[in-house]
C-alpha cells in the first residue's frame, strides 16, 4: 500500500533517523552482549549432545525468530512505520521514534500487543536463562543471536526497499491509515 504523500520535513527526516537508528542500536547491544554468553560456552567445551543440541537451536531460532518473527512481519512492519514517521512527522512520535516504529504506540491492536507482550515474554526469557548455567545459557543465546543477526538485516533490507520504493511492504498499521482502508 503506497503511503500519503505528504511534503518531506526536517523533522520526520529527523524521526526517520532515530527511530531506525534506535531501533538497530537496541538490536546491536542485544547482539553484542549475548554473543559473548554464548562464546563462553563454545569456549568451554561441548559435548556431541551439547552440539547437536546448539545446532537444533540455531536451526529453529533462525526460522522462528529470524525468518518468521523478522523477517516476515516485524521488520517488514517496522519499516513501514520507519517510512510513515518520515511522511507523517507528529512530535510525540519524533521524539519517541524508537518506541513509535517498533510499535509500543500510536498502532493498531495486533502491533501493540505484539510490541507489549513479545517484549513482556523477552524479559521473563531473560531472567529464567540468568538463572541457566553454561554451556545450556550459551547454547540458547548463541541461536538468539542468529535470530536477533537475521532480524537487523531483515529490518535494514526492508528498510531500504521502502525508501527507494516509497511503498509500504505491509501496513504500519496506524490507527489513522487502517481507518482510510477501511472507508
Amino acid at each position: 500500500m503506497p503511503p500519503e504523500s505528504q511534503k518531506v520535513t526536517f523533522s520526520g527526516t529527523i524521526g526517520a533517523i532515530w527511530g531506525a537508528g534506535g531501533l538497530s542500536l537496541v538490536l546491536l547491544d542485544a547482539i553484542n552482549r549475548l554473543s559473548g554468553i554464548a562464546m563462553e560456552a563454545l569456549d568451554d567445551g561441548l559435548s556431541g549432545m551439547q552440539w547437536i543440541i546448539l545446532a537444533m537451536v540455531v536451526i529453529a531460532m533462525a526460522y522462528a525468530e529470524g525468518y518468521r518473527g523478522f523477517q516476515k512481519s516485524f521488520s517488514p512492519r517496522s519499516a513501514a512505520r520507519t517510512y510513515y514517521l518520515y511522511r507523517n512527522p507528529q512530535p510525540l512520535a519524533v521524539i519517541l521514534a524508537p518506541l513509535f516504529v517498533m510499535g509500543f504506540f500510536r498502532a493498531t491492536r495486533g502491533p501493540l500487543l505484539f510490541a507489549w507482550v513479545g517484549t513482556a515474554l523477552i524479559v521473563m526469557l531473560v531472567v529464567a536463562l540468568q538463572l541457566s548455567q553454561q554451556p545450556w545459557r550459551g547454547i540458547v543465546d548463541a541461536g538468539v543471536v542468529v535470530g536477533l543477526s537475521w532480524g537487523l538485516a531483515s529490518f535494514l533490507i526492508q528498510l531500504a526497499r521502502v525508501f527507494m520504493s516509497g511503498e509500504y511492504p505491509l501496513s504500519p498499521e496506524v490507527p489513522e491509515v487502517v481507518e482510510k482502508v477501511r472507508r
